[in-house]
């Protein structure tokens, strides 16, 4: 980077730290601004917030390097996590059902189903744990995502670089709380957008890959070669033949499948974090769902942009040396084919997009301690005050925490697979099953989540270094936590009493979920139960519209940047098509619910 560049760079970091200390005093008011924004944003801030804090850095490089090495089928690779299915399922249903319970975090959610007894405040009291745990993996992932993009345009450390982006985005959300998450990820949301406006242009204008063309893949010394036609198909295929770390896709059909599963469990868990921390600030059902359309939306522009770094990753290798590492395509793009003077303001773009993602996860994570820990049993009577300050605390703890983890993980992917496969899905049984069983309990709730927990950190610890195949490690990663999950959850709920009927009844007729509620459903009014299966109905039948109404969105970008236009086509027939599937079974009922 050139004097110019590093100009931009401080300018806009300065900035973000002066925006968030003007928000301090509008975001001390209680713990329900702090965290909540006092529940009065509207749908479109929340929205585009939402998109901001999904575009990360770590994560849009790991995307980058997939679509550089495999094309469309590291695409279909992200139904694991990337392509955020989940936002779905929160379109259609979820985000609705947790808005309904007016609370602040999952952990006081439970209050809700499983009462205000020691059932409940078990439950709430290990969900707040897990998920402070969960963003504390989280954070570490960010940063090392982070650190490397940084660190190499710096010409420092990454180490040091992820420290100093993580510590900048800390400084202005414990001063600022949600308010100073949401409004500066607007700003920050803004760049990104410049950003992929500008790449894609660049991209598009510059580069016609040939019809063949060769790229490297980590743990292999050997190129893989790829014909245009087969790099940007849009049918997945059964099986492929790789090489290095990217063996474990080869049986492709089962791994996608395997990938579908858990995106269902994920999705019917209902999520958690920073992204329901959005939907319990929604004011209404009918917002909570146009923010999570408009929050797509936003989202399909990330899979043209991540297209277009590839094609000028594979443009840079055929004229220069093939990019030895996918997972460095995308600062190497940068720093070859940006200009002095835009690059530093694209690189405050992506700097955006790191810190978007750590403000979010900092603030809801804080929450968890604040509201489910301090306020709940250690200082009931604390005041306003005595409760943002234990958030900036809390924040400053977990970051400090994430960060020390931080230091053991070098590759982006592993740690990424761990998350969403390992911890993810020993973490999310019980939030599966917590919507649709009335007879699942709060101890039932705790031992499944304890176990998933210890399950998911044994096996990456102590299981997976000792198994050889790395395609079977993708499958135990997923099955070992979630089998110990649902045994827990099984054992806990049936060797305990049942959660009171009164309790369940009050959640039901709150939240209106589909699944196994004969026991209290059968107590209400004929019509209503009338109206709530005909509402259940829809919802079931849009959200299998709605997964591939949003696959095909985000496709349709990557095949405008790979000029493949009979599989443009192909999607956009199909999307105007499930677009009014989508109409009559979700969107015309918003005004109703």
């Amino acid at each position: 980077m050139e004097i110019i560049d590093y100009i931009v760079v401080l300018i806009y970091l300065v900035f973000i730290i002066v925006f968030g200390v003007f928000l301090q005093r509008k975001a001390s008011t209680g713990i329900e601004s702090y965290f909540l924004g006092n529940r009065n944003l509207p749908w479109w801030v929340l929205g585009a917030s939402g998109m901001a804090s999904n575009t990360d850095l770590a994560g849009t490089m790991v995307l980058t390097a997939l679509v550089y090495a495999l094309g469309t089928k590291g695409f279909f690779i992200e139904i694991r996590g990337g392509l955020v299915l989940i936002m779905a399922f929160l379109m259609t249903f979820m985000g609705k059902w947790n808005r309904r319970a007016q609370v602040m975090t999952i952990a006081e959610w439970m209050k809700l189903r499983f009462g205000k007894g020691r059932e409940g405040n078990i439950a709430r009291i290990i969900s707040a744990v897990a998920n402070i745990i969960f963003a504390i993996g989280t954070m570490s992932y960010f940063a090392v995502g982070g650190g490397k993009f940084l660190g190499g345009f710096l010409g420092i450390n990454d180490k040091l670089a992820g420290i100093l982006l993580i510590l900048l985005a800390l400084i202005y959300t414990a001063v600022s709380g949600f308010y100073g998450v949401v409004l500066t990820d607007i700003f920050q949301g803004f760049l990104i957008f410049v950003a992929i406006l500008y790449i894609c242009f660049i991209a598009f204008q510059t580069v016609d890959l040939p019809d063949t063309f060769s790229i490297s893949l980590p743990g292999s010394e050997q190129l893989q070669e790829w014909s245009l036609t087969e790099w940007s198909s849009i049918i997945p295929p059964i099986k492929i033949d790789l090489p290095g770390d990217y063996s474990i896709f080869n049986l492709f059909g089962g791994v996608m499948l395997f990938y579908f599963f858990k995106v269902f469990l994920e999705g019917g868990a209902g999520g958690g974090g920073y992204m329901i921390q959005r939907y319990f600030a929604a004011k209404s059902d009918r917002q909570a769902g146009l923010l999570s359309l408009f929050w797509i939306f936003l989202l399909s522009f990330r899979w043209p942009l991540v297209t277009a770094l590839a094609i000028l990753g594979i443009d840079y290798g055929l004229k220069n040396q093939v990019i030895s590492d996918p997972e460095l395509v995308l600062p190497t793009v940068i720093a070859e084919y940006i200009p002095v003077g835009v690059k530093g303001l694209l690189i405050a773009c992506f700097i955006a997009a790191a810190m978007s993602t750590f403000d979010s996860i900092i603030n809801a994570s804080a929450a968890y301690w604040v509201k489910d820990i301090y306020q709940a049993y250690l200082k009931p009577e604390a005041s306003n005050q005595q409760l943002v300050n234990q958030g900036r605390l809390a924040s400053i703890v977990i970051v400090g925490l994430g960060l020390i983890f931080s230091f053991n993980i070098t590759n982006i992917n592993d740690i990424w697979g761990w998350l969403t496969l390992g911890l993810g899905t020993g973490l999310f049984i019980p939030l599966v099953l917590r919507w649709y069983w009335w007879r699942f309990n709060g101890y039932g709730f705790a031992i499944g989540t304890g176990a998933g927990l210890v399950a998911a950190i044994l096996t990456k610890g102590v299981i997976l270094p000792v198994v050889s195949n790395s395609q079977l490690q993708e499958y135990i990663l997923f099955l070992v936590p979630s089998i110990c999950s649902f045994l827990g959850c099984i054992l806990g709920t049936f060797f305990t009493p049942a959660t009171n009927l009164e309790t369940i009844d009050n959640f039901y007729r709150v939240t209106r979920p589909f699944g196994f509620w004969g026991v209290v459903k059968k107590k209400l009014p004929t019509n209503i139960q009338a109206k709530i299966k005909a509402e259940n109905q829809r919802d079931i039948m849009a959200t299998l519209i709605a997964i591939p109404w949003q696959l095909v969105l985000f496709l349709m970008g990557m095949m405008l940047m790979m000029k493949q236009w009979d599989n443009f086509g192909i999607l956009l027939l199909i999307f105007i098509l499930l677009s009014i599937g989508l109409y009559f079974t979700w969107f015309r009922y918003l005004d109703k619910i």
